[in-house]
């Protein structure tokens, strides 16, 4: 058997090696059945091996497999459309391969708007670490903070309506209320990050939706869109992407009609109406059950903390520690930023599914007491 010796240090895998999977679980070369509540990192939104994805990939592998967005490519023109008629504010859509790279499209988007208007000055970026010229990292809810920074130099505002990396905190629907009427005064684009909080994983299509009134000029999305295979894309007003003309931007990859093909068929599954009321119900029970470990283990859980199924708990005990003895016990889980135990499971998950994981969560707790606090900054 192969080993990953020869691979970059950048990650420190546990021993397990999945070969395959089926719905919520995955399985390793041994056969050992382990439940699957990361997908991915919040990206197989409907879990392993699921038909639909399967049949479009099969479908379009013997069609044609890459173009580059040099010629017309027939799914990003459809998938392109989907979300331009489910999202109000969207015209135009760039895609990408990655979230990284959406959101690479969504700051040159942001930053072309306003040269093409006169103001080349405004370049700036706040609430969009790290601190790089023409970025300005803000604290989390910070209102007084963030009105402080906006200058003449300010050209977006750059934010995740919930938290991925930086500890599942969902912003407050009056914040992202508050956010596109300081930019409408301001003259400010606003930028949504919805690659880890998008795709149906709170309940709606996308996050932000759950407010009214709060839509942005430009969105970069990944991860769930392509249920497993790399898609990304900026999606953005017409008002905010007219100076994305032919020759500012450009993907070899982008909308490849593997990745596209794959994309239309996961989009026409997460936005069935019954499909995100499942998510939402599902999501507030297993809310019901965290809440009950909460209860439990107060000695290990200082909080809960996300939405919908981008969830978590933030510890007490080494959140690290806690993830490694859950998957001993056959949960695979993650963790993020505050020292949160990160769950993102695929939104296929039932009751059941849900049952099953806070069962091992609570044989983990228990364990995880007699693991040394974690101490907060």
């Amino acid at each position: 058997m192969s080993s990953n010796e020869h691979m970059y240090d950048c990650y420190k895998p546990p021993e397990q090696l999945f070969v395959r999977g089926e719905g919520a679980y995955l399985y390793t070369d041994k056969d050992e059945k382990y439940l699957d509540f990361i997908a991915g990192i919040s990206v197989n939104c409907l879990g392993h091996n699921h038909p639909v994805p399967k049949a479009a990939l099969k479908e379009q592998a013997d069609k044609v497999w890459h173009l580059s967005g040099m010629f017309r490519l027939e799914h990003a023109e459809i998938l392109s459309k989907k979300y331009c008629d489910a999202l109000p504010f969207a015209d135009k859509v760039f895609f990408t391969n990655s979230g990284a790279e959406a959101l690479e499209c969504a700051m040159k988007t942001a930053r072309k708007f306003h040269y093409d208007n006169g103001e080349p000055e405004r370049y700036d970026l706040k609430g969009f670490g790290p601190a790089l010229p023409g970025f300005i990292s803000l604290p989390f809810g910070d209102h007084d903070a963030l009105e402080a920074a906006i200058s003449e130099t300010t050209a977006a505002i750059l934010v995740e309506p919930v938290q991925g990396e930086g500890g599942l905190r969902p912003l407050p629907v009056q914040c992202l209320q508050g956010l596109r009427k300081l930019c409408d005064e301001k003259g400010i684009l606003l930028i949504y990050d919805e690659v880890q909080c998008g795709a149906g994983r709170t309940g709606k299509l996308f996050a932000h939706q759950w407010a009214e009134n709060a839509e942005p000029d430009i969105m970069a999305v990944a991860k769930g869109v392509g249920g497993g295979f790399p898609l990304g894309a900026c999606i953005a007003s017409a008002k905010a992407a007219a100076g994305m003309v032919v020759g500012t931007h450009g993907s070899t990859y982008g909308g490849n009609p593997l990745a596209t093909a794959v994309g239309s068929a996961v989009f026409d599954e997460i936005s069935k109406p019954e499909f995100l009321a499942h998510v939402t119900k599902v999501s507030n029970f297993l809310t019901q059950q965290f809440e009950s470990l909460k209860d439990e283990f107060p000695d290990v859980v200082v909080e809960l903390r996300g939405k919908g199924l981008l969830c978590g708990m933030q510890l007490k005990k080494t959140a690290l520690d806690v993830r490694k003895i859950a998957l001993a016990k056959g949960l695979l889980g993650g963790s993020a930023g505050e020292n949160t135990l990160r769950l993102a499971p695929p939104l296929i998950i039932t009751e059941d599914h849900v049952r099953e994981a806070v069962g091992i969560l609570r044989e983990t707790f228990a364990e995880a007491r007699a693991l040394p606090d974690f101490e907060f900054a």
